[in-house]
């Protein structure tokens, strides 16, 4: 913990939603064979899950290093499934099918430490995601998950992607505090790090099966002001 800007002034926590709030690759996987099955289709459903996932960030990167326009996170979704499927050997799906599949990052489930521990921290904090995600996106995991947002910040407001400063600063303003005002909370160092260089605070909370058995970060790999097991313990050590 950084002594010099205690903790006591933080007044607003933004959260990363994929993979800290949201178990991605166990839903994606779920809605994919949902979809699919009964169309036919027998696939390995999270190498599926998995491939959508690893075309999320050069996606991402299109934009940020401008070489594409600013576009919603449900476009760059819809691309990046058009990009993988011929692997999978999926060809000729009718555009409602590839709409409810770009749609199936609408319906994440929480990691089930989640709802409970922010009803908790809204107690005492504001709270906003600052994700790659966009608003619409945000808002049907919030109404699926019960999450308590008192605003939905990130990209789309930015018109940028994490890890770009434009980002964290944007859902600083927004609010009206300062960075050292704001802590934002990852399961992703490199999320953190970004951050705490922009002026926040940070907040580490281990989601170490990500992308399946122990295959996340269950502790941090840069500094931080607070590391937590999971949100719960998040909240203990917020003083929720």
């Amino acid at each position: 913990m950084r002594e010099d800007l205690p903790l006591s002034g933080v007044r607003a926590l933004f959260f990363d939603v994929f993979g800290t709030l949201m178990d991605w690759r166990t839903s994606v996987a779920r809605e994919a064979e949902r979809i699919l099955a009964p169309r036919g289709h027998r696939l390995d459903w999270i190498a599926f899950a998995d491939a959508w996932r690893a075309e999320y960030q050069p996606g991402m990167e299109e934009v940020r290093s401008g070489r594409q326009p600013f576009a919603k996170l449900d476009v760059l979704h819809r691309r990046n499934l058009e990009r993988f499927i011929p692997r999978f050997r999926l060809t000729g799906l009718s555009e409602d099918v590839l709409a409810e599949l770009t749609l199936a990052w609408h319906r994440l489930d929480a990691w089930p430490d989640v709802p409970a521990a922010m009803v908790r921290l809204k107690t005492k904090f504001w709270i906003a995601p600052c994700s790659n995600g966009n608003i619409a996106l945000m808002v049907d995991l919030a109404r699926r998950n019960r999450l308590p947002w008192d605003a939905i910040l990130g990209s789309e407001i930015a018109g940028d992607f994490k890890p770009k400063p434009r980002v964290y600063l944007a859902a600083c303003e927004a609010f009206n505090l300062a960075p050292a005002q704001c802590m934002m909370v990852a399961a992703h160092s490199r999320d953190l790090k970004s951050a705490a260089e922009c002026g926040l605070r940070t907040g580490h909370t281990a989601r170490v099966n990500e992308y399946g058995a122990n295959t996340g970060e269950p502790a941090p790999t840069v500094p931080v002001d607070v590391a937590a097991k999971d949100l719960a313990d998040l909240a203990d050590k917020l003083g929720v």
